[in-house]
């Protein structure tokens, strides 16, 4: 963790500087068929989002914010209804192009980068219900190649650490470092209306041993969206975004091959542009 701290110390002068552009929506997910590991049913789970994206002279911002409603299927500790997850992810992206003052770009590589960030979750069901001083967070760190297309293609090679509660077995878990392969896109299209594919790929090695004991395994996630411009149709370019979404899991949270532990949803996807 002593290296997480290092290159956020590094980067965060960066990141301070005032945003040449930004741009925030809040959106929402639904879906009836997402999994939990131990949860032998589908979940119809409603996922309320704000995300925030900003660029200035040496790099990009992202903040995201889900929380995700979900159906009595995934109880809430105690009963009383489904639970409900909230999971923040912030990245910064350090272009190498500005910081160095020379032209990285080669063939089809529109630039390199130096990727850092933080992953934290809560969530009250029996599993996670315990101190909130003990919530799951995760670290990354790693270099970026961003490739020349229209919109953005982006590659990592992340370094991750990962610490987690297990309030089912009432222990805190310090899971090894692994290693984290991620894609991420958007590419702009037109198909009657202004569009957009966007989404992201994460491939996640094995870390260890859970908090039940159990190695884990490589997990895989795959979120993915066609988004229709349909403010365009009524003269507000940019700002309501309707498509259709699906998202693939595989061995969710590194738990391996069982009940719950593969998840194939599509999902209704809506983006209010700020």
């Amino acid at each position: 963790m002593a290296a997480g701290f290092a290159v956020a110390a590094m980067l965060a002068p960066f990141s301070a500087q005032a945003a040449d552009w930004t741009d925030a929506f809040v959106g929402m997910r639904y879906g009836t068929t997402f999994r939990e590991p131990s949860i032998p049913d589908n979940i119809a789970k409603t996922i309320l989002q704000f995300q925030y994206v900003s660029g200035y002279k040496y790099g990009t911002n992202f903040f995201n914010t889900d929380v995700l409603l979900s159906n009595r299927k995934d109880p809430a500790a105690g009963g009383g209804g489904g639970a409900t997850d909230i999971y923040v992810v912030y990245r910064h992206v350090l272009s190498m192009s500005a910081v160095t003052g020379l032209p990285l770009a080669i063939g089809p590589v529109r630039d390199f980068g130096l990727t850092a960030g933080i992953d934290l979750q809560s969530k009250n069901d029996a599993f996670g219900s315990g101190s909130r001083s003990s919530l799951p967070r995760k670290f990354v760190a790693g270099p970026t190649v961003k490739f020349d297309v229209p919109g953005y293609l982006d590659f990592s090679v992340l370094f991750r650490t990962e610490n987690n509660n297990n309030s089912i077995v009432g222990k805190n878990v310090t899971f090894q470092n692994s290693y984290g392969l991620e894609l991420l896109w958007g590419i702009p299209f037109h198909l009657g209306v202004p569009a957009k594919f966007k989404g992201f790929a994460d491939l996640i090695g094995p870390k260890g041993k859970d908090g039940f004991g159990v190695q884990t395994k490589q997990e895989f996630m795959l979120e993915t969206a066609l988004m229709f411009d349909v403010g365009s149709l009524y003269g507000k370019k940019d700002s309501l975004y309707v498509g259709v979404g699906y998202q693939y899991w595989h061995n969710k949270f590194g738990v391996p091959p069982g009940v719950g532990t593969k998840a194939s949803v599509v999902q209704l996807n809506l983006e209010y542009h700020l």
